[in-house]
């Protein structure tokens, strides 16, 4: 046992060592090292966390290792870091912690409190809610908004997950538990904002307080419409109406460009308004009386940039109100229609002050508002959702108002150029009337009648991009750009030709807006394009965009920009072979911009295209090309080695999956050295602890498994291996790579080598089935014996993976397939992985003795009509990984996000020891007629009573389709 004391003052160096830079990286692998040798460890970091002698510093940084720690650990239940003594202390305490420390560590722990209720509440820790109302406090509001936003932080999942059944039963019991409480704080609060009226330091946390409460209040009404707030409908919304209208001068914000606790308070109201007339709208009585008063208060609200956040929400809620039906006939008139466009439309269209400083001080900030729909909280964009929901019912008017605005606004640009903003806004107004949807990465889908958007831009907006790249207005430029870009779908493929070598231009441009655009505009439009279409430009466009991206001067400046590297990619993909002439100099650009910005990997989108460029360029021009495979694996393994020694982690997981690739491309019969002296390397422990590596490195052990099984016997790494499937088989997050290890290793090693540890084997599969099944494992289970069940190798058949699990103890396969195998198979739908189970099934009826003994005779007949079953249910459909990569559309993936994502080019795991085969149901029909010869009589008797009618009539279905004759 360790000396308490002392050793939380070694934490404490440790921790104070972390905030300094020269010490960091040492101190962060100590504390690495004490997570893993001290069960206690999480116990410790939380009493450091509560002791108000230690430094505030190291106070903090112990509030963010113990959040970490939970992070990393809670969920992986396997893990013997966290006994269930540990867990409890941890519920038992943090609550009580959270409410005793200063406000930055609060928030810190409160976030713990979430990642733990995330995984426990409220099955594993029903008293959760107890603890926090427990909390809460008459008189500390600073305490009671440490409640408050642990609850939202717990709660405003809600808003996001589908309704199931356990969804609903959780939210009923947050609400017996938690809505007393809540009522009578916000009560509370609402007396004692107005008894501190004139004193400001109470207000503005009553204020926060008062904000935390309303955001509850949206979580919990979210799903559905509690019994609560319905019975208290009346007395909800005159509160929420007092504070829509409610105002005083000591909570104005001082700033103008950030919104005050007021702004705020208004802005979540005018969100759950929106909330209410979307889906309880027959209790919603006071809807015209907020629509009145949100209109008042539009219409007279400052264009502040403080008061932006506001206008947004208030437009999105008379947005929701416009397209419901029963309320049409208040806005029927033709001038409420035009005062909507004069006093809230167009003056949140137009380009603001604030706009053209984003624009030339943070480009890269204006372009993902303006593009992503980071902006949602803008006016400008509100504005024309607003127009957008006006047309659900009045197109037609619309659409001639604006008109009317269109045609002056360009009337007035055109007698005098300086008015840009003019242009600029008419063209917002076109886009607004012409989409009556949402614009969307695909482009606008439908537009429009009354609006001709290709005649617009070749009269309005083609000649801004015909003038030479940096002259003119760049605003007008980009909009030109956008337009083209929203618009695509409306355009022939023949009139989008025509623009291309206009965008390609604009890669040349000083602005940084314009050539963002022009490289945003060209990575969709390949989607539209050949290789032959875009081989004309391909060498100018890779050296513009290379040139563009390393103008940046740092690594966070280099890769802020994941537009263009973007664009890169989608070059490559689109150009295929077509680079092969100049793909060293591609490859030379890569190398330099990964060495750069593996010194401080901030970007993941920026990161995910560069391996991805360099996946897709290996798969383009290695295959069956060794002389070009060894000229990557020199140009590669230099930057990929720097990676690895330094543990870029954010970097590793990408490296390891084009190792997989590289390896997978060599053929020839000796086995590259440069790789087999790698593997050591890989079997350590250390390397296996992040997550984010163990599906690169499951794929990159099957190469080497595959290639080299013989070697890995002989120099003893059978084990190693065998001891990372262990561990893997463990855990509920990574199972399915243990299974998927498994079965490269009884796929290609030696059967006389796999004969030793096969009982271990089976005993650990069925041990973690027996402790801990989970559907997830269940399937992968069934799904491993079937591949086992499948593969044809050299002393492996069906009857030695009966005999591997019957020499544990009489008639357990018998068991595991009647309990595994027949009731779960038909839940597997992956092409592949469909069809091996379906081949598995196969031989095991038709060549396998034991199935037909006394034993098992039983169960053949639920065996081929489980089959059948397999082959009848859903099946996801075969994707061409050529036709996958064309279209793959990285903003639809957005795995970048997580701790691995899959490199689509580098392709997937390709394991099917069942390829030969092309069709299982003929592979079935010709396997039961070979086996009704050798048993005349018998096979037909037990598919004729024993087979369900259903099944049989399948099985008829499946004879005709091997021999028109139909008989077995």
């Amino acid at each position: 046992m360790y000396d308490n004391e002392q050793y939380l003052a070694t934490l404490a160096i440790f921790l104070e060592q972390t905030l300094d830079p020269s010490t960091s990286k040492h101190a962060e692998q100590e504390l690495f090292k004490a997570e893993a040798e001290q069960k206690d460890f999480p116990i410790a970091v939380m009493q450091l966390v509560t002791r108000e002698s230690t430094k505030q510093s190291v106070r903090f940084a112990a509030s963010l290792l113990f959040k970490n720690y939970i992070r990393r650990n809670w969920v992986h239940e396997d893990d013997s870091k966290l006994t269930p003594e540990i867990r409890t202390a941890i519920k038992e305490s943090l609550v009580d912690i959270l409410v005793s420390v200063p406000s930055n560590i609060q928030l810190q722990l409160s976030e713990s409190v979430t990642l733990i209720a995330e995984n426990d509440f409220p099955e594993q820790w029903p008293n959760l809610i107890t603890q926090l109302t427990s909390k809460f406090s008459s008189g500390d509001f600073a305490r009671n908004n440490a409640v408050l936003q642990t609850a939202h932080s717990i709660f405003k999942k809600y808003k996001s997950e589908f309704r199931t059944d356990p969804l609903y039963n959780e939210i009923n019991f947050v609400l017996d538990q938690f809505v007393p409480h809540y009522w009578q704080l916000l009560q509370a609060t609402d007396a004692f904002i107005t008894q501190y009226a004139n004193d400001k330091p109470q207000l503005q946390t009553l204020s926060q307080t008062l904000l935390l409460l309303l955001k509850l209040f949206y979580d919990l009404n979210w799903q559905d419409l509690p019994p609560f707030f319905e019975d208290n409908i009346d007395e909800c919304m005159s509160f929420l109406h007092k504070y829509l209208t409610y105002n005083n001068p000591l909570l104005d914000s001082m700033s103008e460009d950030e919104a005050g606790p007021l702004e705020k308070v208004k802005s979540i109201i005018c969100e759950i308004c929106a909330l209410y007339a979307t889906k309880y709208e027959e209790v919603f009585t006071m809807l015209q009386t907020f629509v009145e008063t949100v209109w008042t208060l539009l219409t007279t609200t400052g264009l502040e940039s403080k008061y932006d956040i506001l206008v947004s929400k208030a437009m999105a809620f008379l947005s929701k109100v416009v397209k419901l039906e029963r309320y049409s006939n208040l806005f029927a008139k033709q001038d409420v229609l035009t005062q909507f466009c004069e006093k809230i439309i167009l003056p949140n269209m137009y380009y603001r002050p604030i706009d053209e400083e984003l624009f030339e001080y943070d480009p890269i900030e204006f372009i993902r508002r303006d593009l992503e729909g980071s902006d949602s909280d803008t006016r400008r964009r509100s504005a024309s959702d607003f127009v957008r929901s006006l047309m659900t019912y009045f197109q037609k008017d619309i659409t001639t108002i604006i008109w009317t605005y269109i045609n002056q606004y360009l009337q007035r640009y055109t007698e005098n150029p300086r008015n840009w903003k003019d242009k600029d806004a008419a063209i917002y107004l076109l886009t607004s009337i012409a989409a009556p949807g949402s614009t969307t990465k695909h482009g606008v889908t439908t537009t429009n009648e009354f609006v001709d958007v290709v005649e617009f831009f070749s009269k309005n907006m083609l000649p801004d991009l015909q003038t030479a790249v940096d002259s003119g207005q760049p605003v007008l430029k980009v909009d030109s750009i956008k337009y083209v870009y929203t618009f695509r779908n409306q355009m022939t493929k023949q009139q989008l030709i025509s623009v291309f070598p206009l965008l390609v231009k604009h890669l040349s441009s000083s602005n940084y807006v314009v050539h963002t655009y022009s490289a945003i505009a060209i990575e969709r439009l390949t989607f539209r394009f050949t290789k032959a279409d875009i081989k004309p430009y391909t060498q100018e466009l890779l050296i513009n965009l290379f040139r563009l991206i390393e103008a940046g001067t740092t690594p966070e400046t280099l890769a802020e920009n994941d537009y263009l590297m973007k664009a890169v990619m989608r070059v490559i993909f689109t150009s295929h072979d077509d680079v092969a002439p100049y793909v060293s100099d591609i490859m030379g650009h890569l190398n330099k911009i990964l060495v750069e910005i593996s010194k401080n990997p901030s970007n993941p989108r920026f990161n995910h295209c560069v391996f991805e460029s360099i996946g897709a360029l290996v798969r383009f021009n290695c295959q069956n090309n060794p002389e070009a495979l060894s000229s990557f694996e020199n140009m590669l393994f230099g930057p990929f080695q720097m990676i690895l020694q330094q543990d870029v982690v954010e970097f590793v997981p990408y490296v390891f999956q084009i190792f997989s690739q590289l390896l997978e491309l060599h053929t020839e019969p000796v086995f590259p050295e440069i790789y087999r002296s790698m593997l050591p390397a890989l079997l350590t422990p250390a390397i296996w602890e992040n997550a984010g590596n163990i599906p690169a490195l499951t794929r990159l052990l099957h190469a080497y498994i595959c290639r080299d099984a013989s070697s890995i016997v002989i120099n003893n790494q059978l084990e190693p291996i065998l001891g990372i499937f262990q561990k893997l088989i463990a855990s509920k997050t990574n199972d399915k790579y243990g299974v998927d290890l498994l079965c490269s290793i009884v796929q290609y090693i030696p059967t006389e080598t796999l004969n030793k540890y096969l009982t271990a084997i089976i005993t650990l599969l069925l041990t973690r089935m027996k402790s801990s099944k989970t559907d997830k494992y269940t399937l992968s289970f069934v799904y491993f014996v079937c591949f086992f069940l499948a593969i044809e190798k050299e002393g492996v058949n069906p009857d030695y993976v009966i005999q591997a699990f019957d020499s544990m103890q009489h008639k357990l396969f018998f068991e595991v397939l009647n309990a595994f195998i027949i009731p779960e198979m038909q839940k597997i739908q992956d092409y592949t992985e469909k069809k091996i189970c379906a081949v598995a099934m196969t031989r095991l009826l038709t060549q396998s003795e034991k199935i037909l003994t006394d034993d098992y005779i039983t169960v053949w007949p639920s065996i081929l009509a489980a089959l059948i079953k397999l082959f009848e249910a859903p099946t996801e459909i075969k994707k061409d990984e050529e036709e996958e990569l064309l279209t793959y559309d990285f903003e639809e993936e957005r795995q970048f996000q997580s701790a691995f994502a899959r490199l689509t080019s580098t392709g997937k795991l390709k394991r099917d020891p069942t390829e030969r085969i092309e069709d299982p149901k003929i592979f079935l029909a010709h396997s039961l007629q070979t086996l009704s010869q050798r048993y005349p009589g018998k096979i037909n008797d037990m598919i004729s009573s024993k087979l369900p009618p259903e099944c049989t009539h399948h099985l008829v279905q499946y004879m005709n389709l091997a021999n028109p004759s139909g008989c077995i």
